[in-house]
């Protein structure tokens, strides 16, 4: 069974980011002209970094990674016209050949107001425009990623909510389907409902196990994982699974700056039984310094076939 590790959005090690934005509120401060000169600034920064952070990816063996979500500031906005998807294409094209020619894996997470199940038209409306965004992203680098999306609101229960994520969720073209994949979470919906759901709308399913250990039928994990992995058979990549150690006891559902090699090693000694490649990324704060810690630790325990990707 070969695992590869990954992080998300910034290198600490580099200290630099894709992530620079601007706010509405400031962008309003401007004039025409200075609106989008800023823009053009903050976005070629970005896409400058996306593309330093891979070729140190690289350069480390690191083969799975987490784009930021705010890439291209303001993109989504109604009230922002800046047209960003024309402008840049010799940068998608250059960073998207570097992500194919080196068998990376580069995926996206919709934000946190992206929901939608909503029950109010206008934040479903903006989601879909959010999940285009995310498609459009993919489509200009021309690769292989997918778009992690949490199930969203329950309100006024379980059942009509998950009602109203499928009935929303059929509202998307079926090439924007396909890059969907749903991920557990640690307040609201849990492995079981998840699993529900990517069964239903045959979308494959990624387990976040911190969620998992926070909000649970059956702490088990070995009773689902079959299951999980499953959702991924008629899809081109391999099952992914977020893993992340909690800040601290009372903090719990918080991610701590690093991961806890005893937890994580517990937690692949539980699943190793599937036999079978998957991808883990780490949600630590610590990013790429937490991933290279926890290689260390794990060099102990497993045999490294590149610099963060190992056999069990």
């Amino acid at each position: 069974m070969k695992i590869r590790l990954g992080y998300v959005s910034i290198s600490k090690k580099l200290n630099i980011t894709p992530s620079h934005t601007i706010t509405y509120k400031n962008y309003l401060k401007l004039d025409d002209e200075s609106r989008y000169k800023k823009l053009d600034e903050i976005i070629n920064k970005n896409l400058d970094s996306f593309y330093k952070i891979l070729k140190y990816n690289l350069k480390n063996e690191i083969f799975f990674y987490r784009a930021t979500s705010t890439l291209i500031p303001l993109a989504t906005h109604k009230c922002v016209n800046y047209n960003w998807k024309d402008k840049y294409d010799y940068k998608f094209k250059l960073i998207g050949e570097f992500i194919n020619r080196n068998n990376m894996r580069v995926d996206f997470h919709a934000e946190e107001y992206c929901v939608l199940n909503s029950i109010h038209n206008d934040v479903v409306d903006s989601s879909i425009n959010i999940l285009k965004f995310y498609k459009t992203m993919l489509q200009k680098l021309e690769i292989c990623g997918k778009i992690i999306l949490h199930v969203g609101s329950m309100y006024p229960n379980k059942k009509e909510a998950l009602n109203r994520f499928i009935n929303n969720f059929n509202l998307l073209d079926d090439d924007l389907k396909k890059l969907i994949i749903l991920e557990n979470d640690d307040k609201c919906f849990n492995v079981e409902d998840v699993l529900f759901l990517c069964n239903k709308l045959k979308v494959p399913m990624v387990l976040d196990y911190h969620h998992h250990l926070c909000l649970h039928n059956d702490s088990d994990i070995k009773k689902y994982i079959i299951k999980i992995f499953d959702t991924w058979n008629d899809d081109l990549l391999i099952p992914k699974v977020h893993f992340s150690s909690p800040k601290n006891s009372i903090e719990y559902r918080a991610h701590n700056e690093f991961v806890f090699s005893k937890d994580f090693i517990k937690f692949i000694d539980e699943i190793k039984f599937i036999d079978r490649d998957f991808d883990i990324m780490l949600e630590a704060k610590g990013k790429d310094e937490a991933l290279f810690k926890l290689v260390k630790d794990l060099k102990k325990q497993y045999k490294f076939i590149k610099k963060s990707i190992f056999l069990t």
